[in-house]
């Protein structure tokens, strides 16, 4: 049984998720933030026990899923971040929104290079300095999604 809260993550989630898989402009592709992972780590801070693992392991399934990459790749890498981030929050939550910003791209650097890694054990591709855009994209936009993010939660009182 699904409660209010879980289905008003859910719904965040999802709303990142098509954002994630709405089609770009070629030129701007490179440049997309990690929307979902920003967002499953934004719930991961603010609420560790509604987010977890599993959840992450299977929003990295539905990313695989829907975009084609090999299975498991996203379900591994996102489900390595929101431990971290899971298993730290408390600092985390301490520190200022832009110190969250820089950690926020350590994580984010962390699952673009495991990222890279296992595409490069399984597809045989090769490293890009362009691989790591998303990095410097998602850590401009965390204060906006945390921002945004919070409001939504406390609109809706989500505990």
């Amino acid at each position: 049984m699904i409660n209010r809260y879980s289905l008003l993550i859910a719904i965040t989630i999802f709303f990142a998720l098509v954002i994630a898989l709405m089609p770009l402009p070629f030129s701007l592709e490179p440049y997309r933030p990690d929307w979902v992972l920003l967002v499953l780590m934004y719930w991961s801070l603010a609420l560790p026990h509604r987010l977890n693992i599993a959840t992450a392991w299977v929003v990295g399934l539905l990313i695989d899923l829907a975009s084609g990459s090999p299975l498991g790749v996203n379900s591994l890498t996102y489900s390595i971040c929101i431990f971290v981030t899971a298993s730290n929050f408390q600092k985390i939550r301490n520190f200022s929104l832009w110190q969250q910003g820089i950690l926020v791209g350590l994580f984010l650097t962390l699952y673009h290079l495991l990222q890279f890694w296992l595409n490069h054990f399984l597809l045989g591709v090769y490293f890009n300095p362009q691989y790591l855009w998303p990095v410097v994209t998602g850590m401009i936009s965390w204060p906006w999604v945390f921002l945004l993010l919070r409001k939504y939660r406390r609109h809706f009182r989500i505990r």
